[in-house]
């Protein structure tokens, strides 16, 4: 069934045409991919869709009683909710349960205070008949679902009772994610859901959508995501879209395919044309009356043809190179024991590693282990509590800040470039810019008008003219599009020097790094260091490095210990199990609402479309008779944990 399409939609401001005959549809459970550079409409079509833009032209259907949900970039906190905790704000996506959950203390307080057996009778009716209509709709289960959401998107235990007004921008966005997931709506709109994301919420952020049985649509940079998670891919380009079958890889090939078959047809119809015109001119020059009726026919052939359009190129991207500057030192960087604390926070315990010149390392941990404060430490921009930091004495360090600081607000772009470089003539700061793709009034923009990927393209464009031997780089594919994130890449991976960077892209880090190293919490202290084998590239020596730790945990003997080794190793192992209790239960919370929404899903079909048709009303009854059953040890397991 059709759940949402748009019929030649447009979206014009002024005679700047935006979007133009957009069309598209899709059905239940199709998840879509909306790519295309920074600019080219995409978030201006969720707009569309969700009815905050007025179409220039066209329509937006959206089938009917489906609710349609929708995460934006530009979360920010409502002041009215400032106060409220994480749990509560997440909760409040639950309005019906919340509602009845009210009604029902209501009516068991005055249960308590009836005197009169009619009174009796029928509170403990209207409470039995709440209580009924709470369970089924998820009553047992929904404050557990809304705990285990926040716990996926990142958030401690601890920081669920927080205010919602005490956190940061990154934070406001996983709080949005895991409200909107929460509510389930029919279509979910996702406007780059992986920002402030580390891999283990990303991860399972990808296997919830791809279960997710109902319709979605993302907007995203990330190939990787894409690639797992999409089913259908809309690519926008010069305000037209194309859809494809597939998800983001298999559909570049796709369109690499059919722009190479309408490069062709377009070749040969010039041909063709161009023979005509010559016949026609040729007879024209006869000048005979029989000549005049071949030159008529001729022109109307040509008329009636159907013309073949021009591929258009690739849309501009930025195409770049790093200055290098010779590093002779074989040790580039030694980190030994680092200790730093914000306040009474520990943040990194005895972090230590080393990185030795030619290498291209990766940084991972999950949000909160200090990466972006470990940069900064490098950088001198804060002070170790206590540890060495060491660089080789010919090292030259470029840094590129993920958020982007480092600007003057008032300046345009030209000005800021200009400025850092005052030795590079005019013409060679526009060129500069204009491989980051600013050219025109472009380059009179003030910086405090810039977008998210635009200050990401003029941090590079400083970075590059810089002359370096090390280059240290926190989230750099950030804010980027797919394109100006295949040149980095490129740019980095033909750097002679030395790389320390930090991301969360698996794609970026696949193509990139040599060597991934890890970092632990403060608790757990230090790094891990994985290295690819010769055929594979370093996310998968992660991968398989864990799943090898992981498998060895479960089956190593057990040795004989020290008495106070022993008690310390059992404490571990409780800890150890505690853990695994606890993701088991938040599997447990994340597939509720998947086994409810089948069940109600089967059993709309069975009253319906299957209601004449008994060889599937059986296999639906049978499928039935299954999720019921686990649905039910999955109430049991949360309740358990809950009771």
């Amino acid at each position: 069934m059709t759940v949402l399409s748009t019929h030649d939609l447009s979206l014009s401001f002024g005679e700047k045409e935006i979007l133009k005959n957009i069309s598209f549809s899709l059905n239940e459970g199709d998840r879509l991919g909306v790519v295309g550079v920074n600019g080219a409409g995409k978030t201006s079509l969720f707009r569309l869709l969700t009815g905050e833009y007025v179409p220039s032209a066209g329509a937006v259907f959206l089938a009917k009683e489906r609710t349609l949900g929708v995460l934006r970039q530009d979360e920010a906190v409502n002041p009215e909710t400032g106060e409220r905790t994480l749990l509560d704000y997440v909760l409040s996506s639950y309005g019906e349960l919340l509602s009845l959950e009210g009604q029902i203390a209501r009516e068991e307080a005055a249960l308590a205070k009836a005197e009169w057996n009619e009174d009796v009778m029928r509170l403990s009716t209207s409470l039995a008949r709440l209580h009924e209509r709470f369970v089924a709709k998820g009553g047992m289960t929904f404050r557990s679902h809304a705990r285990g959401m926040l716990l996926h998107m990142g958030f401690s235990e601890e920081e669920l009772m927080r205010p919602v007004g005490s956190l940061s921008g990154g934070q406001v966005t996983r709080l949005a994610l895991a409200k909107l997931l929460a509510s389930t709506p029919d279509v979910l709109l996702l406007d780059e859901p992986t920002n402030h994301l580390d891999i283990d919420a990303l991860v399972w952020l990808e296997e919830f959508l791809r279960i997710y049985p109902k319709t979605v649509l993302v907007i995203s940079h990330d190939r990787y995501f894409l690639d797992k998670v999409t089913t259908k891919t809309l690519m926008i380009s010069d305000g037209a879209a194309r859809l494809y079958p597939k998800s983001y890889t298999e559909a570049k090939q796709m369109q690499a395919e059919d722009e190479a078959a309408q490069d062709k047809r377009y070749r040969e119809q010039k041909k063709i044309i161009a023979r005509i015109e010559a016949n026609i001119e040729f007879q024209r020059r006869c000048g005979q009356a029989h000549n005049f009726v071949t030159i008529r026919a001729k022109q109307k052939q040509l008329d009636r043809m159907e013309k073949v359009e021009a591929v258009k190129g690739p849309a501009r991207t930025v195409h770049f190179s790093f200055q290098n500057e010779q590093l002779y030192s074989q040790e580039v960087l030694s980190v030994t024991e680092l200790d730093f604390s914000y306040g009474a926070n520990a943040l990194l315990k005895k972090v230590s590693f080393e990185i030795r010149r030619d290498e291209r390392v990766l940084l991972l941990g999950a949000n909160g282990t200090g990466k972006s404060t470990l940069m900064k430490l490098l950088t001198g921009k804060l002070m170790p509590d206590g540890g060495r930091i060491r660089f080789a004495e010919d090292a030259k360090i470029g840094y590129y800040d993920q958020e982007t600081r480092s600007f003057h607000e008032d300046k345009t772009v030209f000005e800021e470039l200009h400025d850092e470089y005052p030795q590079k003539t005019v013409g060679e700061i526009r060129s500069a810019l204009a491989l980051f793709l600013f050219t025109g009034e472009d380059v009179d923009k003030p910086i405090k008008a810039l977008s998210g990927g635009e200050r990401a393209r003029l941090t590079l464009a400083k970075l590059m003219l810089k002359p370096v031997s090390v280059l240290l780089l926190d989230e750099p594919t950030n804010h980027l599009d797919i394109g100006s994130r295949e040149a980095l890449e490129t740019a980095l991976i033909a750097f002679p020097g030395t790389v320390l960077a930090v991301s969360h892209d698996r794609y970026f880090i696949d193509r990139v790094a040599t060597r991934l190293v890890e970092l632990y919490p403060a608790a757990e202290k230090g790094t891990r260091s994985y290295t690819p084998f010769e055929d594979e590239t370093a996310y998968a020596a992660f991968l398989r490095t864990r799943a090898e730790r992981e498998a060895t945990a479960k089956t190593e003997a057990p040795v004989q210990k020290s008495e106070g080794k022993e008690s310390y190793e059992k404490k571990k192992r409780e800890e150890a199990v505690a853990r695994a209790a606890r993701k088991k239960l938040e599997r447990a919370q994340a597939r509720i609402p998947v086994v409810e929404a089948r069940i109600e899903e089967l059993k709309t079909e069975l009253y319906g479309s299957a209601a004449t048709d008994y060889t599937r009303a059986a296999a639906i009854e049978e499928e039935l008779s299954s999720l019921d059953e686990e649905l039910l040890s999955l109430y049991e397991l949360v309740m358990e944990n809950e009771a």
